[in-house]
């Protein structure tokens, strides 16, 4: 432990540090917590304490100077933030600024980021769904990747737990290519995706259509109430920050709940350099750490570590955690940390229109859209592509636009807008993309931030398998919105770069092999035990499911496992 200050090393020791305060970071602290560990949560951003801290949650659009709307000055001060489609005027406050925060591009890549207690978990799409028994199988069975340590019955139960605390909505479908799990009462369908399920059902035996299922409280139980959460009141403000508690973070939720246990403490504006490596102890002993604002340095102890910096900055923290032991960075023996960077496909969307059902309206802005599992290479490869794609679906009524005669100023163009338009259809793909080692990230060695950490270099980018993905779901959503009786259907590929998605996974991934992963199935660094990684960076592949609730249920499975391996002394 060289160059370690220790003058204070009593008030700087805890039983749990954990690295992060998001989604995962968040799940860690509580479970930590609640079993008798003094944890100290470590985040680099600055502190956003629920309610007190979401200035324009009850704000009306008039309120704001661009009516909510980014200024021309700050989308052109922020390119990569300015393309996530949250990024407005009433939240710009909770995104990182592209400027604040550099990194290098060896290949396009839009990295969304918000460094605040909470991290992302104040602006997440809340879309929650359990990966099923095919996902898990899915590398070892088509050779790419290297096979999960875990299956699905290892992660059933933790599911199940995560669910019943954070509150989720959906409907029980029985449907084994996306599990059913602990719901509250599902959001509903309006007429057209009624009308539309009906008839893709009707000529699809293979696919299967459902309401979404999201981290909503429609209709909260006891222990939403002991959270003190409210229900979903419908507004899709959740970007501000839910006043009512009516969706999960970290800010409602977790942190709220480890504060009440009274082992938890929480250091916000503090930038993880590294771990730190004991030599002698064949273990890490604790995190060196940047104040944020005077840029000093201190070291802080602990017993077990968990890392939830979310995916990439993950891999940032460990690749700089360098040492006798590990110089290429903590637990690398096989050189593969970094490696095997994969995200979500969401290049390819489609448009159309359907006629009728003027006489049909819906109530509400609800948080989720119509989806169906994926139904592309489940049980064996039959395409020239590997693995699929799930699709969301949604169909809506927009202003009716200009008065009868074309105005568009006056009292007629006025009462026009009050009227609803035709219904129009919206479809998109959430594709699985296949690790490769070609996709990875590493560190400059010849630039750093303002911290004194090395900047991030990211080469991740597409392949052929994602663009015959992108194409399959485009022909497909084309002939299952004609059969559905859609109109004037358009196709859509963005071209978006990798990372506009959010769901950037790997570069620490699970494994049963330490020479081709870096955590066991207990989501524990193999040649470091005291060390767990439970954010994205920890996934062997991706599926095509949203992962926020597969990090919760490693989280709290990890949680379970490390408590128990340390009151044997094996930690």
């Amino acid at each position: 432990m060289a160059n370690i200050n220790t003058s204070k090393f009593a008030d700087h020791t805890f039983d749990a540090i954990v690295i992060g305060s998001g989604i995962s970071g968040g799940w860690a602290a509580k479970e930590l917590c609640d079993k008798g560990l003094k944890t100290l949560v470590l985040e680099r951003g600055r502190n956003v304490e629920h309610l007190k801290d979401y200035p324009t949650a009850t704000k009306n659009p008039w309120d704001f100077p661009h009516r909510g709307r980014l200024s021309l000055e700050l989308s052109e001060e922020n390119p990569i933030a300015s393309r996530c489609y949250a990024f407005k005027e009433d939240a710009t406050h909770f995104f990182v600024k592209d400027k604040e925060h550099p990194y290098v591009q060896e290949k396009p890549f839009d990295w969304i980021r918000g460094y605040q207690v909470g991290g992302k978990s104040l602006l997440w799409a809340r879309q929650t769904q359990r990966w099923s028994k095919y996902d898990f199988e899915g590398p070892a069975r088509d050779g790419f990747a290297v096979d999960w340590p875990i299956r699905y019955d290892d992660i059933a139960p933790w599911y199940s737990y995560v669910e019943r605390f954070v509150g989720i909505s959906g409907n029980k479908d029985g449907v084994d290519t996306l599990p059913d799990g602990e719901f509250l009462p599902p959001w509903e369908m309006n007429v057209v995706e009624k009308a539309i399920r009906k008839r893709i059902v009707e000529t699809y035996k293979d696919r299967h259509v459902m309401i979404g299922r999201c981290a909503h409280l429609t209709k909260p139980e006891e222990i939403h109430h002991q959270q003190g959460r409210g229900q979903c009141q419908a507004r899709t403000l959740c970007q501000r920050g839910c006043p009512y508690g009516g969706y999960f973070s970290s800010n409602s939720s977790t942190l709220p709940w480890a504060a009440k246990t009274g082992n938890l403490t929480l250091r916000p504006d503090s930038v993880v350099h590294s771990i730190l490596y004991d030599e002698q102890k064949g273990k890490a002993v604790g995190v060196r750490v940047v104040d944020a604002h005077t840029k000093e340095a201190t070291e802080y102890f602990a017993n077990i570590i968990f890392v939830n910096a979310a995916a990439l900055n993950t891999n940032l923290i460990l690749l700089n955690s360098t040492s006798s032991r590990f110089p290429n960075g903590l637990g690398n023996d096989n050189g593969l940390l970094g490696k095997y960077v994969a995200f979500h496909n969401y290049r390819g969307s489609l448009s159309a229109s359907m006629d009728g059902y003027e006489d049909s309206y819906y109530y509400g802005r609800r948080p989720c859209a119509v989806m169906m599992p994926n139904f592309r290479n489940v049980h064996k490869q039959e395409t020239d592509f590997l693995r699929g794609y799930m699709v969301f679906y949604s169909a809506g009524r927009g202003r009716s636009g200009a008065g009868p005669n074309g105005e568009q100023l006056g009292a007629a163009y006025k009462d026009a807008l009050s009227e609803p338009g035709n219904w129009g259809i919206y479809m998109m793909m959430q594709g699985e993309t296949i690790p490769k080692e070609s996709n990875y990230v590493s560190l400059s060695t010849s630039e750093k931030d303002a911290w004194g950490m090395p900047l991030l270099k990211v080469s991740v980018g597409y392949d052929e398998n994602d663009e015959k993905s992108m194409k399959d779901f485009l022909v497909q959503g084309a002939e299952m919105l004609d059969k559905a009786g859609c109109k004037n259907i358009h196709t859509n590929d963005s071209k978006q770069a990798p990372g506009l998605d959010i769901h950037e996974m790997g570069g620490v991934r699970m494994g049963r092999d330490p020479k081709t992963s870096l955590l066991n199935e207990y989501n524990q660094l193999h040649a470091c035990k005291n060390v767990f990684v439970t954010d994205g960076a920890c996934m062997t592949s991706t599926g095509t499911q949203n992962p926020s609730l597969t990090y919760m249920a490693l989280t709290a499975r990890a949680v379970d496992y490390a408590v128990s391996e340390m009151k044997k002394g094996n930690l």
